[in-house]
């Protein structure tokens, strides 16, 4: 039962989190750029050539009690995460190339600091991948799995995971790959029967991702997804989720154009400044921008980006600010760029009494770069999620909003997009479960 602290915030108890010991097995999905800069970079870290920017679960700090206490230890601290040491990584591919040599192909990393760390990065050999062409129309994969249904494949999937745990002693997977074509959920997505079904009868609402996911969330696996691809975002593999405690979070590394979005518009939206339109094109020319440039997998991407303002703006409450924005992405593959995506905004806002203003936004950024922490920091997170009772029943884990475009939530409970509120939701998360206050930021006790 929840208590009050003299002066203080709500807390409850603390949680009977089972302590991360052990090895904990990273599945990764897609052994591309993102990937193969998040293990080299955890290796980098792990041997002293590196810090690990850019992350939350290691640089980051959480405050306790009041602000006079002085009281914020590093989260990692805090709560039991995963040790970076104990981190073991395998995966799958469409294409055979080992880390060392997609991460060589990718050119994301400097060739001498790859060079570094060329032994440990050869030893991890992807897996045959499930992969079909109709859902990604750009690649065309050589290293993929054989069957004659969707069953048959998943069924490969969870031979690879139940063999991959007699090595480590807990399994988190997460999707690295690309983007697949637009999907709505249809009736195969409605329950889990269906769903399975649907596996025997290769029905086409199932893409790769889905494929994947079941196969984790079967064998109580907690499944991140990184792409905006319809994936655990139906109520099949929601129900699968609960029924194995396996956590989900939603989809889509929020990491260059939209990072920036969630960022601003909750800074206009605060001082009541409107909005009249926001343009937002990016150039970039590595293997997501190459998928991208086909109109079904883009669609996929375009409705991941477009959310995020208007949930943030509520155009229903303030018709007057934000009722008649217009809003237009454009993504364009650009060759030369590779993975140093440059991400450009045009906002017209307007301030007291009407009067017209400009806000120009170039952000220079790189993909993987951005998003390597970010899959670092779910990874460790989900299997925080799973050794934590109360998280663990619950299927979905709003509380990582804060890394993703797209975040899930409860059927008929709108998501929060803000990136403020969702850091807030999520160090709130941690000071709960560790039985810890919760930080409202009242702040009047200091003037009793």
């Amino acid at each position: 039962m929840a208590t009050k602290q003299q002066g203080g915030p709500k807390t409850a108890a603390k949680q009977k989190i089972a302590p991360a010991t052990g090895k904990l097995g990273v599945m990764v999905v897609g052994m591309g750029a993102v990937a193969t800069t998040l293990i080299a970079g955890v290796e980098a870290v792990r041997r002293g050539l590196a810090k690990p920017i850019g992350s939350l679960t290691q640089m980051g700090t959480i405050r306790l009690g009041k602000r006079t206490d002085n009281k914020s230890p590093l989260i990692k601290d805090f709560v039991p995460l995963a040790d970076l040491k104990d981190l073991v990584f395998t995966g799958w591919d469409i294409f055979p190339d080992n880390v060392y040599e997609s991460a060589v192909h990718a050119q994301v990393l400097k060739p001498e600091t790859l060079a570094k760390l060329k032994p440990y990065l050869e030893t991890i050999k992807p897996m045959p991948a499930v992969f079909d062409q109709y859902y990604v129309k750009r690649l065309n994969g050589t290293h993929v799995k054989k069957g004659k249904t969707k069953r048959e494949l998943a069924d490969q999937v969870i031979a690879d995971i139940r063999a991959f745990k007699k090595k480590v002693d807990r399994v988190v997977m997460i999707w690295c790959g690309s983007t697949e074509i637009f999907l709505e959920p249809s009736a195969v997505h409605q329950t889990l029967k269906a769903f399975e079904k649907g596996l025997e009868t290769n029905d086409p609402g199932i893409a790769p991702s889905q494929i994947y996911a079941y196969a984790a969330l079967s064998e109580g696996v907690p499944f991140a997804n990184g792409a905006p691809n319809l994936t655990v975002d139906a109520p099949a593999l929601i129900e699968l989720s609960k029924r194995n405690a396996a956590p989900i979070c939603g989809k889509d590394f929020k990491t260059g154009q939209t990072f920036m979005k969630t960022v601003l518009a909750p800074a206009f939206k605060a001082r009541m400044i409107g909005v009249s339109g926001w343009f937002s094109t990016n150039i970039l020319g590595n293997r997501d921008g190459e998928v991208l440039d086909d109109p079904g997998s883009f669609k996929t991407k375009e409705e991941s980006k477009l959310g995020s303002l208007e949930y943030i703006f509520q155009p229903e409450l303030y018709p007057d600010l934000y009722k008649n924005i217009y809003h237009k992405i454009r993504i364009n593959y650009y060759p030369p760029r590779g993975d140093e995506k440059e991400a450009w905004d045009n906002i017209d806002i307007f301030g007291w009494l009407g009067y017209p203003m400009q806000l120009k936004v170039d952000f220079l950024c790189r993909d993987s770069i951005l998003a390597a922490p970010i899959a670092l920091d779910l990874v460790l997170f989900l299997d925080l999620a799973k050794r934590t009772p109360e998280l663990r029943s619950i299927g979905i884990q709003e509380w990582l909003s804060f890394y993703l475009k797209s975040p899930q939530t409860a059927e008929g409970l709108y998501p929060e997009h803000d990136l403020f509120i969702q850091s807030m939701k999520l160090k709130n998360t941690l000071r709960h479960i560790m039985g810890a206050g919760l930080i409202t930021h009242l702040g009047l006790e200091y003037y009793d």
